[in-house]
């Protein structure tokens, strides 16, 4: 079984990577492959998309990539292999960004990427450090993980989920901020699992076993 770790010049990989492959090693999951190859997606049992600042910029270049992008499509939406989106990662699956300027995402989960606007003047913009996950709805990759669980988070931007039922958490910053979305064979993050600590590593363990 291989895991394919996404690298389409849209961040640092190496603390995911290291986490992944960590996890990889107690769970017997198999290889983790760092690659922007359409061939090496197409054949993987398990996709993960990083994705570090902007919504429009991180779009262009996952598209700039011959064929990655369709490659992931067939293989999420076709094959139903289980996929894991983190920050701008997870951000792609909604229908809307709206950062900067109107751009599409993956449309896996209805909604749209906004900027957080706290009602609290004193709470900036970005999001940045840990905070507590309340969870919405249980999934077997959120196994072993409570409401009082640490994430850590650096966004400007967060989903508006159209379908309460694919929030599965969400963190309190002067009002609801969705954290971790899911339907089907997707999960996807705002926070950083990588750097989440027990808790994240548990989920990428989870995600890692997990057999939608």
């Amino acid at each position: 079984m291989t895991t394919a770790l996404i690298d389409y010049d849209s961040g640092n990989l190496h603390s995911a990577q290291k986490a992944f492959e960590r996890m990889a090693a107690e769970a017997g999951a198999g290889p983790i492959i760092v690659t922007g190859d359409p061939d090496v997606v197409a054949r993987a049992d398990r996709i993960v998309l990083p994705g570090d600042g902007a919504f429009p910029h991180c779009r262009a270049q996952l598209y700039a990539q011959t064929g990655l992008a369709e490659a992931i499509t067939e293989a999420v939406i076709t094959r139903a292999v289980p996929f894991f989106g983190i920050c701008v990662g997870m951000q792609m699956l909604a229908t809307t960004g709206h950062e900067y300027e109107e751009t599409p995402g993956f449309g896996w989960i209805a909604g749209d990427i906004r900027r957080i606007t706290p009602a609290d003047p004193a709470l900036k913009v970005p999001h940045m450090g840990w905070n507590d996950l309340v969870i919405d709805h249980p999934h077997p990759v959120l196994e072993g993980i409570a409401t009082g669980e640490h994430a850590y988070f650096v966004h400007s931007y967060a989903m508006e989920v159209a379908n309460p039922v694919e929030r599965l958490a969400h963190v309190d910053y002067a009002g609801d901020i969705t954290a971790i979305v899911g339907r089907d064979n997707i999960i996807g993050t705002q926070f950083h699992p990588e750097k989440s600590q027990a808790a994240g590593l548990r989920m990428i363990g989870n995600f890692l076993r997990w057999m939608p």
